[in-house]
């Protein structure tokens, strides 16, 4: 029974929180002010929200639903901040390019994992 509360305040919790992310993107202004600019990032917060959502419908574990919900406010936060939809860059740590085989690039490959921001956690490897 426990289970199923959880689910369904995760549920209600993650349609809000959608329901947030286009009625931003309806009401969003580039910073250039230009209608092309506008209409072009409107169409990109609108598309990647969609995509993820529709990624991660099949989560069910409570910490992977709720880790989701963290990753979207901080995208949010830092969008609306920056005045700008687009995912940050992240940057490699130092010596983060292994040109080795093996058990360097293993290590090098868990400190780029350890090193991505909690808003980029969707995003695959580049």
């Amino acid at each position: 029974m426990f289970q199923i509360s959880v689910v369904q305040m995760s549920r209600s919790d993650v349609l809000s929180l959608y329901r947030r992310v286009l009625r931003i993107a309806r009401s969003w202004k580039a910073q250039s002010a230009l209608p092309h600019d506008t209409d072009t990032e409107r169409k990109y917060i609108a598309q990647e929200a969609r995509t993820l959502f529709r990624q991660n419908q099949h989560i069910t574990e409570p910490e992977s639903i709720k880790r989701c919900i963290e990753e979207c406010e901080a995208r949010i936060e830092i969008g609306l901040h920056y005045r700008n939809p687009y995912p940050r860059p992240t940057y490699l740590p130092p010596m983060g390019l292994a040109t080795q085989k093996g058990r360097k690039l293993r290590a090098q490959q868990r400190l780029r994992k350890q090193a991505k921001p909690v808003y980029l956690q969707s995003h695959d490897e580049t």
